[in-house]
């Protein structure tokens, strides 16, 4: 299975220069926790999630109406193709623990994005096992987490 057989096709994005209570109103309305950072051709210039809101700017005491978005997004930035093997985007995204994983042209221009969901709503396809062993390296808990006793 390829990458643009499972992949969104419609991808909201902000500009580095988009404020960071911007980029929190476009993920709420888009209903999405991640947003990739383009220019004006949408090359992609850096990503931002809402774990990263909170983390660099909120709890770092930043003015959400005028911190700019490249002043928190991450800048090394995983991607795919649209023609990769659904197995190799899988690889990334468990490789590099990552949940979203852009999916761009020749040009590094954002056409899509692959997510999580779009796995599991491509089950049937890509194998439950497959699935749950890219969650489990992406997640890479063992088991584990802080916050248990």
């Amino acid at each position: 299975m390829k990458v643009k057989e499972c992949m969104c096709n419609k991808v909201a994005c902000v500009t580095p220069q988009d404020t960071i209570s911007n980029v929190a109103k476009v993920m709420q309305s888009n209903h999405i926790g991640c947003v990739p950072v383009c220019n004006n051709q949408k090359t992609l210039c850096g990503i931002i999630t809402d774990r990263d809101i909170v983390l660099r700017a909120v709890a770092a005491g930043k003015d959400l109406n005028s911190t700019m978005a490249s002043e928190i997004m991450t800048t090394q930035i995983c991607t795919c193709t649209q023609d990769d093997d659904m197995t190799n985007a899988q690889s990334v995204m468990a490789n590099n623990q990552i949940r979203r994983l852009p999916v761009c042209d020749t040009n590094n221009r954002v056409i899509g994005m692959l997510t999580l969901g779009n796995l599991a709503n491509n089950n049937t396809q890509i194998g439950d096992e497959q699935i749950s062993d890219t969650l489990s390296d992406i997640c890479n808990c063992q088991g584990q987490t802080k916050n248990a006793e």
